[in-house]
This record gives C-alpha cells, sequence and structure tokens, in this order.
C-alpha cells in the first residue's frame, strides 16, 4: 500500500517515493528554546513523530534519518538573557533539555539528529558567501541579504506575492535594504551580545539561513520531508526553500513539504503573546503523557484542533476503551 502525503508546495496528495530508500531524510523546525514550550508547539512534534514511526515500520528504523533542530541563538534569547541576568548557554541547555524530558513524557522518540544553531555558524557564513558569490545576495552595513527578486518562484510555497508582502507591511523596511521585501542572513551583533567574527564583521545568523545551514550539513542538499507547523509557510520556509535553492543550482530543498494544523484556544490561536497557552509541564501534572498524545492527535493533522479540558477527558475514555478491548481479547 503506497504512502500518500499532501505536499504543501504542489498542493496535492501523491504517494511518497524517497530518493533513496536505504537513506530516508526528514527535518522538522525545532523550538527556540528560551523558555517553556506550549502545548500547541508540541503538536508538531507528536505528528512528525507519528510519521517518523510509519517510516521506520516501512523502510526499517536504520535507513531513517530524522533532524530536529533547536535554535538556540535569537532575539528572543538575548532578551530572556537580559531579564533574568542568566547566560545564554545555560538559558538554551536548560530549555533544550526540559522540552526533550517532556516530550519523553508524550512517549515520543528522540529524533536521530538534533542540530543546535550555534554548532553551525562555520556552515552558516559558508552559506552566505555562496549566495553572495552567485549575486543572489549582497552585504551592506555590516548585513548579508537576500535578494528575493532574484529568485522567480519566491511565493510559491505560502502563496504570498512581493507585492502583497510589502503593501501589506509584512516585511523590514530598512535603509540597507535594496528591495523592502530582501531578507537578513547574517546581522552585526551590538558589544554586549553575542555574535561571531566574519567577513562583514562581528555578528550572528539570521533565523532562515539557520535551518537550511543545518538541512545541508546534517541530511544533505536535497531532502525527503521538510515539516513544521502552517504558521512556518511564510516566512520561514519560503525563505529557506529561497536560499537553499539559490545556492544549489537550483536543487529543490524538499521532495515533499508537511504543515500541521494550529492548536487553538477559544478559536484563537495558541501563542505565548497571546497569553492563550497551555504548558506541558502543567498538564503532565494530572494528566497522563499518552492521554495528551492521543489529544493531540485526535483530528486531521492539517486541520486545527481545540485544546479544552472536555479534548482531554474524551481522549482519555476513548483509551480506557482501546485497553479495556485489548485486556478481553484472547491472549490479552
Amino acid at each position: 500500500m503506497p504512502l500518500d502525503l499532501y505536499d504543501s508546495l504542489t498542493r496535492e496528495k501523491r504517494a511518497f517515493a524517497p530518493a533513496d530508500e536505504k537513506r530516508v531524510t526528514m527535518y522538522v523546525c525545532g523550538p527556540t528554546v528560551y523558555n517553556h514550550a506550549h502545548i500547541g508547539n508540541f503538536r508538531a512534534a507528536i505528528v512528525f513523530d507519528l510519521l517518523f514511526r510509519l517510516l521506520r515500520r516501512r523502510y526499517g528504523a536504520e535507513h531513517v534519518l530524522y533532524a530536529r533542530n533547536f535554535t538556540d541563538i535569537d532575539d528572543k534569547i538575548i532578551k530572556r538573557a537580559r531579564e533574568t541576568g542568566a547566560p545564554i548557554h545555560e538559558i538554551t541547555a536548560t530549555y533544550a533539555r526540559i522540552y526533550d524530558e517532556e516530550l519523553s513524557a508524550f512517549n515520543a522518540l528522540a529524533p536521530t539528529l538534533k542540530p543546535t544553531a550555534t554548532g553551525h555558524i562555520g556552515e552558516m557564513i559558508a552559506l552566505c558567501q555562496t549566495l553572495l558569490r552567485g549575486g543572489f545576495a549582497y552585504a551592506a552595513d555590516g548585513h548579508v541579504l537576500f535578494r528575493t527578486g532574484a529568485f522567480p518562484d519566491y511565493g510559491k510555497l505560502s502563496g504570498v506575492s512581493l507585492d502583497d508582502m510589502i503593501a501589506g507591511a509584512r516585511v523590514e523596511v530598512a535603509p540597507y535594504k535594496e528591495n523592502a521585501a530582501d531578507f537578513v542572513l547574517w546581522k552585526p551583533s551590538a558589544a554586549e551580545e553575542p555574535g561571531w567574527e566574519s567577513p562583514w564583521g562581528r555578528g550572528r545568523p539570521g533565523w532562515h539561513i539557520e535551518c537550511s545551514a543545518m538541512i545541508e550539513k546534517t541530511l544533505g542538499t536535497t531532502i525527503d520531508i521538510h515539516g513544521g507547523g502552517q504558521d512556518l509557510k511564510f516566512p520561514h520556509h519560503e525563505n529557506e526553500i529561497a536560499q537553499s535553492s539559490c545556492a544549489h543550482g537550483g536543487a529543490p530543498l524538499a521532495r515533499v513539504w508537511l504543515h500541521n494544523g494550529f492548536l487553538t484556544m477559544d478559536a484563537d490561536k495558541m501563542s505565548k503573546s497571546l497569553g492563550n497557552v497551555a504548558l506541558p509541564r502543567d498538564l503532565l501534572k494530572t494528566h497522563h503523557g499518552e492521554t495528551l498524545r492521543f489529544a493531540l492527535l485526535s483530528a486531521h493533522y492539517r486541520q486545527p484542533l481545540d485544546w479544552t479540558d472536555a479534548l482531554i477527558e474524551q481522549s482519555k475514555k476513548q483509551l480506557d476503551r482501546f485497553y479495556r478491548l485489548l485486556a478481553e481479547a484472547p491472549g490479552g
């Protein structure tokens, strides 16, 4: 029986066929580790854990490589360090450990690889240099920026045109940009901020270049599956596609793009900025991780799922019924 997957890029469901059945590759964007992840963040991790298990069963555990990263350098992390006075490496290590521990309580398998952004700074600088040599990027005021106009397919994943982005003020307008829609690959760091030496001065990577560099280093130029939440389609995944394709002679970054739907609370997207979040660490105090996992998988992965006490209770009752049936079955 074929494994059919809905590709967000082509907007069609088709039979999945890896480039090499002996080396099936999947990358999923992981958390920015500056605070506790909320249950909405866990939906992607659990959805792709299920796919990871399915791929392992189909192709053999030893033939599936699954990478999920930790973003451990980011403006939110820097802000957290200023507020708490704690060193950045302590903050990121603490919340990465907590994230792994909580996911384990949800019975999620550990990914094959867990790359960190700070572990791939050299690869990010090299990728910037490749894009500069090809004319797909330019340096200005200590920044390196990607020329969105140099990639004709920009916007194909999200369906958002460059004109719409600018008209809707969805991009940062800065004097050093050739075009308002151009995005940052590398940016300067202030003296009190973390930074690395580069050909453009001391600085740090932009968010989007991080995943492209980690994918290339850990899994290769073109991977089989790239996954993440719907909110990452634009700008993150759109920018990943543009910079990776331009850096590698037009080669696609991924053969299949998968995106899970939002977790909502009272019909609003769950978000730290809105304050409508539920934390796994709190939920695990009163509910078994298996119940919470089942609740996260109770709707089609691409559809929104409203997180309520009723959903958790319904999931617990359904699991109890399953276990009763197993106990009553011959040999149960």
